[in-house]
């Protein structure tokens, strides 16, 4: 049974002979190990080409900026499948990773598809940004969904990551049309909600990796690489002190039952 495009059967990322390694062009022995540091081969195995420096410099920016935030509901999800499991390192890591959704890890995807969406509206629409990023928000709010990329539970003053990391747009002169779009919704938000709200980090990934040329589709691997890097750190401190079954009891001693 035929299911799905079968019409292009090749792929353009690695193959091998006896002898060798090709990545992307490039002898894995020759050209790549020792040579090139893993950031740089992470953009040439997504896009095909190596990074420049400024793209280099901003891939490792936000990788930084979204591995590690504590006991958030991915390192707390994999350091208890490993107290229960410890013999599966790779399912604790696994699990995770499995919860990388629209509310937390994924979603900078999510955010970074709405600036696409609103960035591709004023141009085909040769409206205003503003104007746009008004009739988006209402809509949104109007299908009772939040507005991706805004606020925090904890930073409500401002994401400190988020501030830096739009520091250095601005700094290195890479603002485009997605870091644009942000800043239109984050100035028409007062008037399209009635309160302004902070640009969290997963606001500033998308619209930074965008102007800086990562493609759109492989956003959300942003994220699931660098929260890979926290949880192997999370994994290594529970086989050393382990607090899994301890959140296991909190969240035992802290959820009342009620009969249905």
């Amino acid at each position: 049974m035929r299911i799905g495009k079968q019409d292009a059967p090749f792929t353009s990322i690695c193959t091998s002979d006896a002898h060798s390694i090709n990545v992307r062009g490039l002898d894995l022995c020759e050209d790549v190990i020792g040579k090139i540091d893993f950031t740089s081969y992470f953009w040439m195995l997504v896009t095909g080409t190596l990074p420049t420096p400024t793209q280099l410099f901003f891939c490792n920016a936000v990788l930084a900026a979204i591995a590690e935030h504590g006991l958030v509901p991915s390192v707390v999800a994999s350091r208890m499948t490993f107290a229960a499991a410890p013999e599966a390192f790779h399912g604790a890591v696994a699990a995770g990773l499995l919860g990388c959704g629209s509310v937390v890890l994924g979603s900078a995807e999510v955010a970074g598809r709405f600036y696409a969406e609103c960035v591709e509206a004023t141009e085909s629409e040769g409206a205003d940004a503003s104007d746009i990023a008004k009739a988006k928000i209402i809509a949104r709010r109007a299908d009772k969904q939040p507005i991706p990329g805004f606020g925090h539970p904890q930073h409500s003053d401002g994401d400190p990551r988020a501030n830096l990391l739009l520091r250095l747009a601005e700094e290195h002169g890479i603002v485009g049309k997605h870091i644009g779009m942000l800043r239109a919704i984050q100035d028409i938000l007062p008037e399209a909600i009635g309160r302004p709200l902070p640009i969290n980090v997963n606001g500033a990934i998308p619209a930074v990796m965008l102007d800086v040329g990562f493609p759109l589709a492989a956003l959300k691997g942003i994220s699931l690489l660098a929260r890979t890097a926290s949880i192997i750190a999370h994994l290594q401190e529970e086989t050393e002190r382990p607090i899994g079954f301890i959140m296991s009891g909190a969240a035992a001693d802290k959820i009342e039952f009620v009969p249905s």
